[in-house]
């Protein structure tokens, strides 16, 4: 644990100087800067590794020539170029055109290395940037001891890249939610499907922080990292981009991960695949997913899901993508397990009849960055082996910790928690039980007494009230329970809104 607490102040400590340097420089676009210039140094220190052991030519690297790129090709490292190589921009660091000299070494590297064509960013000559700054930036960059850090970490580049990802997301706000998913929820939706082997799918990808973590969680369960491949797809080419340099400097092939600017709905990148595993946090309650263009998609297995809320397409387009024994586990508005919405009902009502549903955790607030619409976690196991005509619920909106006024993460006894109460149920084990006011295993005919509703707090029930009764804390939670039901019906009524415009419009016709 030593050594975590260690690496953590060794990247709070790196962010921390590289935040100084920003000066007036808006989150969004130094973001760019920064991570750029650690996936250089990434890039730059792994071709200098092999560099090296090619130029001693002993082994079988002997008569080796360390500028042919197909020996780095065969060792599936980047060939780094003279110019773009670290140590020659770190000779230039004070230079007033030091910008634009970073601008073309990205451009030779994406030369060089057909993958990263049109990833790298190349911002650096840009009027709002200091050229002291940038300059500061490099020896930073170069003067941390990496190596010293790496005892720690075998990763560590990666490490510095996701927890400045996350650092980016928290300045942005909402804008930075659009690109990253809290860490804390993806290690608990990574923890509960266990993907140790397979093809794992996520179409709406952002940074990539789904496979990242899925990587990580084979190698932290000794299983073999090419045991498992990725596909994914962004609409975002920005954040495609991040995605793609998040992924390269963790040396994760990203070449199924697709830039799609018509969405997954238009233009499935993936339209055959049917994976062992999806992994998803699609944007909440999304009006403008063309859904009038699609009204006999061959994905609506369930029915056909209403143009004003994309949310039961998404569900089904997972599904259609799952393999005969795939698992899937999702990020939701909380508003999806109650919508009394006809279409988005009988949807919910034919999933449940057929118990394809397996599992409903409730969420608690504010561990989104770009909403704070109530969130939940779905997950669905096609032919199920065990538990047949069950769902888990599980009620964690008292769970986790606040970092800041306005941002909760799962800690990671919350995390264990949770997900050894899905794994216990999942498995039959006879220490599974079901706990008053956090979990309960209820049968098809309880939910279909209760309306098809999938709320957890509907089943789990609450806990005996104590002596230490916390008012501010119950008068929040039935406060964010009120907002989530203006929330809805304020959906509601736009949707009939526009269904009564779109009337009138005909009739004008």
């Amino acid at each position: 644990m030593a050594n975590k607490n260690n690496l953590e102040s060794f990247e709070e400590k790196l962010w921390k100087a590289a935040d100084k340097l920003r000066k007036n420089i808006d989150a969004a676009e130094y973001k760019h800067v920064v991570l750029g210039l650690i996936f250089l140094r990434y890039i730059s220190e792994a071709f200098e590794d092999l560099y090296e052991k090619l130029k001693a030519g002993v082994g079988d690297y002997a008569g080796a020539d360390p500028e042919d790129r197909d020996e780095y090709k065969a060792e599936n490292v980047f060939y780094v170029p003279p110019e773009a190589r670290w140590n020659y921009l770190k000779s230039k660091s004070k230079d007033p055109e030091i910008g634009k000299i970073i601008d073309r070494a990205m451009e030779l590297i994406e030369n060089e290395n057909p993958s990263l064509k049109g990833v790298l960013p190349k911002v650096y000559a840009r009027g709002n940037l200091d050229p002291i700054n940038l300059g500061g930036l490099i020896d930073l960059f170069s003067n941390i001891a990496f190596d010293e850090a790496k005892e720690k970490s075998s990763d560590i580049l990666g490490h510095v890249f996701e927890y400045f990802l996350g650092e980016f997301a928290l300045g942005e706000g909402k804008k930075g939610g659009q690109f990253y998913t809290p860490r804390s929820v993806v290690e608990l939706l990574v923890e509960m499907l266990e993907p140790y082997k397979g093809r794992v799918f996520d179409p709406c990808c952002g940074s990539g922080g789904m496979f990242v973590q899925s990587e990580k969680f084979v190698l932290a369960h000794q299983g073999r990292i090419n045991d498992i491949s990725i596909y994914g797809q962004e609409s975002n080419q920005t954040t495609w981009r991040l995605c793609k340099m998040n992924l390269a400097i963790r040396e994760i092939d990203s070449s199924q991960v697709k830039w799609n600017p018509e969405g997954s709905f238009l233009n499935d990148a993936h339209k055959d695949l049917k994976s062992d595993f999806v992994i998803a946090n699609p944007p909440f309650n999304d009006s403008d997913w063309s859904g009038e263009l699609l009204r006999s998609d061959v994905r609506w297995k369930y029915g056909i899901p209403p143009v004003g809320n994309a949310n039961y397409a998404w569900i089904q387009h997972f599904i259609f993508h799952l393999a005969p024994h795939g698992k899937a586990g999702f990020v939701l508005a909380k508003g999806a397990l109650t919508t009394k919405q006809k279409d988005e009902y009988e949807i919910r009502k034919n999933m449940i009849e057929e118990d394809i549903i397996d599992c409903i955790v409730n969420l608690p607030a504010k561990l989104f960055l770009n909403t704070q619409i109530p969130a939940s976690l779905w997950f669905i196991r096609k032919n199920k082996t065990s538990r047949k005509g069950q769902i888990l619920f599980i009620d964690a909106r008292d769970m986790g910790e606040l970092i800041n006024r306005r941002t909760r993460i799962l800690t990671e006894e919350d995390i264990k928690k949770i997900a050894g109460t899905y794994h216990k149920w999942q498995q039959e084990d006879e220490n599974y039980e079901d706990i008053k006011g956090f979990c309960k295993s209820a049968t098809i005919e309880e939910i279909r007494d209760l309306d098809y509703v999938l709320t957890p707090g509907r089943y789990v029930g609450l806990l005996d009230e104590e002596d230490d009764f916390d008012f501010e804390e119950r008068f929040n939670k039935l406060k964010a329970e009120f907002i989530e039901q203006l929330q809805e019906e304020e959906r509601l009524n736009k949707l009939i809104l526009e269904n009564l415009e779109k009337l009138e419009m005909k009739d004008e016709e």
